[in-house]
């Protein structure tokens, strides 16, 4: 993807510092302690791991060729998270610590040859249950959806993450909000 030179400022860096060290995620089902905003994978960068969220809260997300960020989903503790690229080829995402976190780096070659059929189904029905109300929901419905799968986020993100989980703007989903508040007193 090229990434216009005015937006190019936006796209965060890796730290490779700490537990990270040199070369990312060359642990085996080490746990690995992030910071808050810290990068755990950025768009372009091979990786064959995908991470179990044993605390904390992560979430990915993919910047566009404007600038704009769009976030895929939100990980919270007892959450996978990865790119569903295939091992060896280049992250579509980017995946960063909201909160200070502890993952455990999973190959991903063997976590899908070993991974129960049930939770790759829930995974896969989640994700199409996702994109199907993207397609169809109204911004209310969406919004609605997302407190019932994440029902404790709302106070741990911030808005503009959440609006665009839910594909709409930070002022859209404050008027939601609002309109939400004043429903559940009438």
């Amino acid at each position: 993807m090229v990434i216009n030179q005015k937006v190019r400022h936006k796209i965060p860096t890796v730290h490779r510092r700490g537990p990270l060290g040199g070369v990312i995620l060359k642990m085996k089902n080490e746990k690995l302690s992030l910071q808050r905003k810290q990068l755990l994978q950025s768009q372009g960068d091979v990786n064959t791991k995908i991470y179990f969220v044993e605390e904390g809260l992560l979430r990915s997300y993919l910047i566009d060729s404007n600038g704009k960020e769009h976030t895929y989903m939100f990980s919270p503790s007892g959450w996978y998270i990865g790119d569903s690229n295939p091992p060896e080829t280049k992250c579509q995402l980017f995946i960063e610590a909201l909160e200070p976190s502890v993952v455990i780096p999973l190959d991903k070659q063997v976590a899908l040859e070993q991974q129960e059929k049930m939770t790759l189904v829930n995974r896969i029905a989640r994700l199409q249950e996702r994109v199907l109300m993207l397609m169809s929901s109204s911004i209310i419905d969406r919004y609605h959806h997302f407190l019932e799968l994440y029902p404790d986020l709302s106070q741990r993100v911030p808005q503009h993450m959440i609006a665009s989980y839910l594909g709409v703007t930070p002022e859209a989903l404050s008027k939601v909000k609002g309109d939400t508040i004043r429903n559940r007193k009438s």
